[in-house]
């Protein structure tokens, strides 16, 4: 007998957040289709393994598809955060940002991709490849080199493979195909944002695109965008975050990186004003590691065995969901 994924008081809050249809799923079976999909997460296990007492494995995994391209999962995190504001337990005092790698199995590989839509990306991948040939020709003074129809041919296949990866956020590294994932979470380890990107992003880019996903909706008014610090290591160390930092008039908490303030130093007085930042503040920022540990539990979350990110994606808005459920039953 499989446990139970839910308690009675976690279900109250996540019971209208799911859609019914006209011709489905019978109210009295949404619960254990959701705790099939929490199974899968939780474990990490095939579809095709799950359980009996959640129902058929195919309408399980139907009904996760249905909801993630409704963007049920992403609204019950965002419900759940604002049901936490109304209750004043939301603090955005500090928020801190960092990612994580997440390795991806060999059953992510081979997402399917339309004709027209791989047609699309070839044609521009092959326009722009084209242009760098002509600006390398026009640098070099040549006439560029010939056209050899199996060497382009091996390019054109290339190509697809690279495309097919970046259509799908899979990276390659030295250790296969990885995803990397972008939080930020507030000071009681709680995930506010997700950002999904290739394995071999950089973080200080995602920044700022975090940053502006922050919206945590109150009883009243507009929601709140703007924390009142933010704290991240020094891989987010740059001259544009700080900028935008200072514009939003939003506190860094962001160590600066040894070369930036040896060049600083180096230019004298047109490096500008030496960085600082609130070292005993900055001893939170671990709250954001635990917040990734946090959703590691979940072997469905630590490694990536979807082949779409977006059914990754929802599958970190359904862990980010139950983490906030959690801290909501506990203390109601």
């Amino acid at each position: 007998m499989t446990r139970a994924q839910l308690t009675d008081a976690e279900w109250v809050l996540i019971e209208p957040y799911l859609p019914i249809g006209e011709y489905g799923p019978y109210p009295e079976r949404l619960r254990q289709q959701f705790e099939g999909v929490i199974w899968r997460f939780r474990t990490g296990g095939q579809w095709r393994e799950m359980p009996k007492e959640f129902g058929a494995w195919s309408t399980v995994s139907n009904r996760f598809q249905q909801w993630r391209d409704a963007g049920v999962f992403e609204a019950l995190m965002e419900g759940l955060i604002a049901e936490a504001a109304k209750r004043g337990e939301v603090d955005l005092s500090l928020v801190s940002e960092d990612s994580t790698t997440v390795r991806a199995h060999h059953d992510a590989a081979g997402m399917h991709l339309g004709s027209g839509t791989m047609a699309a990306l070839e044609k521009a991948a092959e326009e722009a490849e084209k242009a760098r040939q002509k600006g390398a020709a026009r640098r070099n003074k040549t006439g560029g080199t010939p056209q050899v129809p199996k060497r382009e041919e091996r390019r054109r296949v290339r190509r697809r493979r690279k495309l097919r990866l970046k259509a799908a956020l899979l990276g390659r590294s030295r250790g296969g195909q990885t995803s990397k994932v972008h939080c930020a979470g507030d000071r009681k380890c709680r995930p506010l944002v997700f950002i999904l990107t290739e394995g071999q992003a950089a973080d200080s880019p995602q920044f700022i695109p975090v940053l502006r996903k922050v919206r945590v909706r109150g009883p009243v008014g507009r929601p709140r965008t703007r924390p009142d610090a933010v704290a991240g290591d020094k891989a987010y160390s740059s001259r544009g975050n700080r900028a935008h930092l200072r514009k939003r008039h939003i506190k860094a908490v962001i160590p600066e990186k040894k070369d930036q303030s040896a060049n600083r130093k180096k230019k004298g007085r047109r490096g500008g004003r030496p960085v600082s930042h609130d070292a005993e503040l900055y001893k939170e920022h671990n709250t954001v590691e635990r917040l990734i540990n946090k959703l590691k539990a979940w072997r469905g979350i630590a490694s990536r065995y979807d082949k779409t990110p977006e059914s990754y994606l929802a599958g970190l808005h359904l862990r980010g969901a139950m983490i906030w459920i959690k801290d909501l039953t506990r203390t109601h």
